[in-house]
């Protein structure tokens, strides 16, 4: 049975004993069984010395914590917990320097656990069912220094020099899926995304009248024309992904000021992961994040990428 926790006091109550953390993890990640996460046999045996399990099937032994976020870590189960807690908690994301005093750890181990659970939101983040209904299509561009000239947005050559451009689609009243795009943003890119991530059968395709969704096909395409000062007109308008944006920038500009390009796509996907699911439970959303860290991510690979 699960643990109940209404505050982070009460997951640190209910999680004192480390052995007490281990059972609940092993609760949620075998809900539907037990599986080696060698080879994926589903028969699993008890050697009699140590706290490890065996497969039947590879011989392999292996933790509960083998193959997921959690492997190798030196840190109690609990650390790890509170700062699940706090990073599902905070709809602007949370500094890794306010992690570390928080759970008494360095900020480098905080650096890491927040980039191992920005992976394991990224995981989750990608697995978004189609949007449906009328969905907003916008870009935003994050990072660099900003040389925003006009008619730069709707222009060849994208966004503001030295930024990044940012994808990203919202069904109104349902989830957002956003993406980094890394190089510029063409017709070709804009409708690989949207047939990636919109069901055929949405209602509405709304976006403005940005030179890479001229000629979106597939859809019901809306536009509205921004640089004719045109805000809303009926149903279409893109306020709704504007928003997201916003609360992309809080997040970026308002807790870490600054995020490396090539970790972008982490920081993207907390917010989306945090907005997807706004309307738990902090329980629901602490329990919801554990089912998404199967996969490690070595400190070694981490920083292989860059820095944040």
């Amino acid at each position: 049975m699960l643990k109940q926790f209404k505050t982070l006091a009460d997951l640190y109550h209910a999680f004192r004993d480390n052995n007490v953390a281990l059972a609940h993890f092993r609760t949620i990640r075998w809900r539907n069984g037990e599986f080696c996460p060698h080879c994926g046999h589903h028969e699993i045996y008890y050697p009699k010395k140590g706290a490890r399990f065996a497969c039947a099937q590879c011989g392999e032994r292996f933790s509960i914590l083998t193959g997921t976020i959690f492997e190798n870590t030196k840190l109690p189960l609990k650390v790890w917990f509170g700062a699940i807690w706090l990073i599902s908690n905070h709809p602007k994301g949370i500094a890794s320097t306010t992690l570390a005093r928080d759970l008494g750890i360095t900020q480098k181990s905080a650096w890491f656990i927040l980039h191992r659970l920005r992976h394991a939101a990224r995981t989750q983040s990608f697995n978004t069912p189609p949007l449906k209904g009328t969905v907003e299509i916008d870009e935003t561009f994050v990072g660099g220094k900003a040389i925003n000239m006009p008619g730069r947005r709707s222009g060849k050559g994208g966004g503001p020099s030295g930024k990044t451009t940012v994808i990203g689609a919202v069904e109104r009243g349902g989830d957002v899926v956003a993406i980094v795009s890394p190089d510029y943003l063409d017709s070709d890119k804009a409708q690989a995304f949207v047939d990636a991530v919109v069901s055929p059968k949405a209602e509405m395709v709304v976006t403005d009248a940005g030179t890479p969704y001229i000629g979106l096909e597939g859809y019901q395409h809306e536009i509205v024309n921004h640089n004719l000062g045109e805000i809303k007109r009926g149903a279409a308008h893109t306020n709704s992904i504007e928003s997201v944006w916003a609360q992309l920038k809080r997040q970026i500009n308002g807790t870490h000021h600054w995020v490396s390009a090539k970790h972008l796509q982490q920081y993207v996907s907390e917010m989306t992961w945090l907005m997807n699911h706004r309307d738990l439970t902090p329980q629901e959303r602490v329990n919801a994040l554990f089912t998404a860290v199967e996969g490690r991510l070595t400190y070694d690979t981490l920083i292989g990428a860059a820095n944040e």
